[in-house]
């Protein structure tokens, strides 16, 4: 069955979830035994899928890697006070094989929990890897030529960009801004040998789940790739490694939902390459370090691009949003997000007002204060725009004039939505002061009409003319990150 337009997807750290099940239920749970009332839990939540994050098996070896590095050692215990090593359970993005961890309840375990889901209207989504796997993954031995290698002088010149197995000098992961993640070894993405084997892997993937969220995504692009590693690639092929990977899979698994991470402005690249979504960065960037004039110009694009960005103020690679941002932006924020047209993604732990970044390492995490009002903003926002809506409806930016003598409506973001017989308009002060506007360019047919304007979040009500509305637009006043949730009647 196909997705659903506009998906709000709902990130989970699988480890750390299943085993705060274990203690709450005090008995081992896995994938496979998860109580019926946890995925109601889920389903109440409003979504439309479930990314399991990092349900694939991990390296033995990258633990030790990560056990030996100080500086990761420092992270995890300040994310994790009284950490101990057997809490590493090894990077999620170390990849030793793309078999379901045992830990969790194997193949057959994922099976039972993507069934559980379903049932309740889920879709499941999973990752896929594509740059770079563990270096005890069995294409090491099995397959070197998969993999970026180098000669003798550069484990002697570099040693900490490449690792010896055997007779072979193997390139340690990277993207071309950073130094390499020492954890990893890099894959070809020229070899023809490589793009067969990662398209098998991503097909046996799609047998068990409804989408893939492909990490780093961007890096596998011929220019980047040729960028990164040179001569070292070998000749750039004619054909794109994701022209290549998703039109085959999709032709086996129609339904089959691509989502990129994706950095450095490559979202339209991606999407014209085959993804149905690429990340938004730039907006969350936006949203956490600029200012509504800049969040407006961002939104200027087309609706055909605008619907294929992944929203977000959090995931599991950004810092928690309720330490990024303050209490009320966090919320102007969600919504901002929330009601724009493209996919939704939220993060396990965000409702609920958690502040402390978790390393993709962890197999638990530290108790937080739970912020009940926080989590009750969150559901009634997520409860609200599940409706048809926001996911069939029609999205339009508004504009906001202001007065010679007060510019504050720059402050202000308004859109509408439209669907039926349903009409929405959101508008949102995003900053820190009082801010005044008139909304121009609602809808053409208010006329002749009064109309009753019901705030859905926070059930304030008004009555409003119609002609008024069309000659002058409609007057706001909100307080610093306030916002309107307004449904027209």
């Amino acid at each position: 069955m196909a997705w659903r337009s506009r998906p709000v997807i709902y990130e989970i750290f699988t480890h750390v979830w299943l085993h705060e099940l274990s203690e709450r239920y005090q008995q081992p749970v896995t994938l496979g035994n998860v109580p019926a009332q946890e995925w109601d839990a889920l389903r109440a939540l409003c979504v439309d899928a479930v990314w399991l994050m990092g349900v694939w098996e991990r390296s033995p070896e990258g633990i030790a890697v990560s056990n030996a590095n100080a500086s990761q050692q420092q992270e995890f215990r300040r994310a994790l006070p009284d950490f101990q090593t057997g809490d590493n359970i090894g990077s999620a993005y170390c990849v030793r094989a793309y078999t379901v961890d045992a830990q969790l309840g194997g193949a057959d375990g994922l099976a039972r929990a993507r069934a559980e889901l379903a049932a309740r209207g889920l879709k499941l989504l999973l990752d896929f890897v594509p740059n770079h796997v563990a270096p005890d993954h069995a294409w090491v031995t099995e397959h070197p030529e998969y993999f970026v290698r180098g000669a003798a002088e550069d484990l002697t010149r570099a040693p900490q960009e490449f690792i010896e197995r055997g007779a072979q000098i193997i390139a340690n992961g990277r993207d071309p801004y950073f130094a390499p993640w020492r954890d990893v070894v890099q894959l070809n993405a020229f070899d023809s040998g490589l793009r067969a084997a990662a398209l098998a892997t991503v097909q046996s993937i799609a047998a068990q789940c409804d989408g893939v969220r492909c990490d780093m995504a961007m890096l596998l692009l011929n220019e980047i790739f040729a960028r990164t590693w040179g001569a070292r690639a070998g000749a750039v092929p004619e054909t794109e490694y994701w022209r290549e990977l998703i039109p085959a899979v999709k032709a086996q698994f129609p339904d089959f939902l691509f989502l990129a991470e994706a950095y450095w402005d490559l979202e339209f690249e991606l999407m014209q390459r085959g993804f149905d979504y690429c990340y938004d960065k730039r907006l969350y960037d936006r949203l956490a370090r600029e200012n509504a004039e800049s969040v407006r110009g961002h939104l200027l694009g087309g609706l055909d691009y605008q619907d294929r960005l992944v929203r977000f103020i959090e995931n599991h690679d950004e810092p928690r949003a309720a330490a990024t941002f303050a209490p009320m932006q966090e919320r102007a924020a969600a919504v901002i997000i929330a009601t724009l047209p493209g996919a939704k993604l939220l993060y396990d732990g965000q409702l609920e007002g958690r502040k402390i970044k978790l390393p993709v390492f962890f197999r638990r995490r530290a108790s937080e204060a739970h912020d009940y009002e926080l989590d009750m903003f969150y559901r009634a926002l997520l409860k609200t725009v599940h409706a048809d809506l926001f996911h069939a409806g029609e999205w339009r930016m508004c504009a906001v004039q202001g007065w010679s003598d007060n510019t504050s409506n720059q402050n202000l973001l308004a859109w509408s939505w439209r669907h039926a017989e349903r009409r929405m308009l959101i508008v949102v002060n995003y900053s820190n002061r009082r801010s005044q506007g008139m909304v121009q360019a609602l809808w053409d047919d208010l006329n002749g009409r009064v109309w009753r304007l019901a705030d859905a979040l926070n059930g304030d009500v008004f009555l409003r003319d119609g002609a008024q509305m069309n000659q002058a637009g409609l007057f706001v006043d909100l307080d610093a990150w306030r916002f309107h949730f307004l449904e027209f009647e």
